[in-house]
């Protein structure tokens, strides 16, 4: 969705028959964005991976994301839709054995981070057609590293969905819903 102006401090958000009321954030000072947070809000997860379902391309084997706000949404997901699914981690794990390591260039936070797979969750990636799932996609940074990680684990991206686009993508998704930008 293009940019919007600026009418109060929240935004009201529909998926399915649910409506929730989302603050609105400021990252820069003439911007204000939605936070969608599935933390803590398993009636959105839910509603959200119910609308989301149909998304999943065809023939897809494994739902994979990276931690943290993505989680509730993938675990509903893998619950409708009978897949399951694996999370990239953003530290190190102790227990980690010869993790898969690949950076991330985030245009949404403005700083890069990496992304950290166990040899054991890379294993369940091995020879299988993986989507990628994500709460919000905004320059599709974290998309393109999530799917470098399939491909050296040695699984094949297959697709790609999100809850929610903000902006312009820089690349190709089955998304449930655009949020607005607001500008002043």
């Amino acid at each position: 969705m293009g940019n919007a102006s600026i009418a109060s401090d929240t935004h009201t958000l529909t998926v399915g028959k649910l409506t929730r009321e989302l603050t609105l954030v400021r990252p820069t000072p003439n911007v204000q964005l939605p936070l969608v947070e599935f933390l803590g809000d398993t009636e959105l997860a839910q509603a959200a991976a119910e609308e989301m379902k149909p998304l999943i391309p065809e023939g897809t084997e494994v739902l994979f994301t990276c931690e943290t706000s993505s989680i509730p949404l993938v675990f509903a997901l893998s619950v409708v839709s009978g897949l399951p699914y694996e999370v990239a981690r953003k530290r190190r794990r102790p227990y980690m054995v010869d993790p898969l390591i690949q950076d991330v260039a985030s245009m949404t936070l403005g700083v890069g981070e990496t992304l950290w797979l166990d040899t054991r969750h890379a294993a369940k990636l091995k020879g299988k057609r993986v989507t990628v799932v994500l709460d919000v996609v905004s320059s599709g940074g974290t998309v393109n590293a999530l799917e470098r990680l399939v491909n050296r684990a040695g699984g094949t991206a297959h697709g790609r969905v999100a809850a929610f686009s903000q902006g312009e993508p820089k690349i190709e998704m089955r998304v449930m819903q655009a949020l607005p930008i607001f500008k002043r």
